[in-house]
């Protein structure tokens, strides 16, 4: 949605970038209310999703990446908001989100479909399908459409890689597909 030449972002982004935003300049939960006021979508409050907030710097460096791949909150909203709460402040592979920061970030909000069991890598596609490569207490989570993973072989390689599995031989695969919303407020469906 466009308003006087300016893109209005998606209600999803807009509550995650707030709570991020809140978080970093005063270490504040958003509460109910305000979150309600910046996201009154209906279908953020009831159903339980798990999802992925992502930010990066707008020249497209990941800066943080925190998510879930089933629902550990009772809605999307509470999962939502702790998941930006996360990729600001506790990705293990940055320090903290600085307030100087938060004019040269970008936020996304990926919504997981549940994972399916996958019998075979032909039934993976890295544009359409996120990953995730399990072996014992190990596991390793790719979202889909990522620049620059072109191919199933290197999809399941990062995956492994991210959770310290050598090799495939014992693995269980799932997939799951993705709603992406971006900060310039459009869908991006990689379904």
């Amino acid at each position: 949605m466009t308003v006087s030449g300016y893109e209005v972002p998606h209600p999803y982004v807009r509550l995650a970038r707030k709570q991020i935003e809140a978080y970093v300049m005063h270490k504040k939960l958003l509460s109910a209310e305000e979150a309600l006021l910046l996201c009154a979508d209906s279908a953020i409050w009831t159903p339980r999703r798990a999802c992925f907030v992502s930010i990066k710097t707008t020249k497209g460096h990941l800066r943080g990446c925190i998510g879930t791949i089933l629902p550990s909150r009772s809605t999307l909203a509470e999962e939502l908001l702790a998941n930006a709460v996360a990729a600001a402040s506790r990705d293990p592979r940055f320090p903290p989100l600085t307030e100087e920061e938060l004019p040269h970030i970008r936020v996304s909000v990926d919504i997981l479909s549940l994972p399916e069991l996958v019998r075979s890598e032909s039934e993976l596609d890295p544009k359409r399908y996120g990953v995730i490569v399990e072996k014992g207490n190990s596991r390793g989570v790719l979202l889909p459409n990522l620049e620059g993973v072109e191919s199933t072989s290197e999809q399941l390689a990062i995956a492994c890689a991210k959770a310290g599995i050598r090799t495939l031989e014992g693995t269980t695969l799932y997939r799951f597909i993705v709603e992406r919303y971006l900060e310039r407020g459009i869908p991006d469906e990689s379904v």
